[in-house]
Formats: C-alpha cells, sequence, structure tokens
C-alpha cells in the first residue's frame, strides 16, 4: 500500500467521522444558542434549562438522520473490506 493510498483512506474515514459529527452537533448548537438569547432575554439564570431542548433536538436528529448515516458508514466499511486484496497486492 502507497503512502497516498493511506492518505486517501484516512482523509475518508475523517470526512465522515466529521460529517457524522456536525450533524448532530450542529442543531444542538443552535438550539443552545436560542435558549441562551431566551435565557438573557427573560433574565433567568437556571443551567440545566437547556438541556432537555438540546438532548430532544438531538434524538430527533438521530431519529431523522439515523438511516443515511447507518448508509453511509455501512457503504464506507463494505468499500474497505472489498478494496483489501487491492491494497495488501
Amino acid at each position: 500500500m502507497t503512502p497516498e493510498v493511506a492518505i486517501d483512506l484516512f482523509r475518508g474515514g475523517l470526512w465522515l467521522t466529521a460529517t457524522i459529527v456536525a450533524l448532530m452537533v450542529v442543531p444542538s448548537l443552535i438550539v443552545g444558542l436560542i435558549v441562551a438569547m431566551f435565557q438573557a432575554a427573560t433574565q433567568i439564570n437556571e443551567q440545566t434549562l437547556s438541556f432537555l431542548p438540546r438532548l430532544l433536538v438531538m434524538l430527533l436528529t438521530l431519529i431523522w438522520a439515523g438511516p443515511w448515516l447507518t448508509r453511509e458508514l455501512m457503504d464506507y466499511t463494505r468499500t474497505l473490506i472489498q478494496n483489501i486484496p487491492y491494497l495488501i497486492g
């Protein structure tokens, strides 16, 4: 296996990981920002108030995007496994 192939495999895995993490974190960050603005406007200083909406948004995002995430992970893994003979030789 050449260094270029190893870098390509690593790049693909890193890109897939970053996509999955961003898909889960960005909606949670947006909801956290909205709740923080609401707390600042109403002067409510409860730390646990933003936890439940962020948790619900994370769960809904996982339910909504779960099939796509699973399919992408399975495709990447299948590609890696199918290319093992070409990578070794």
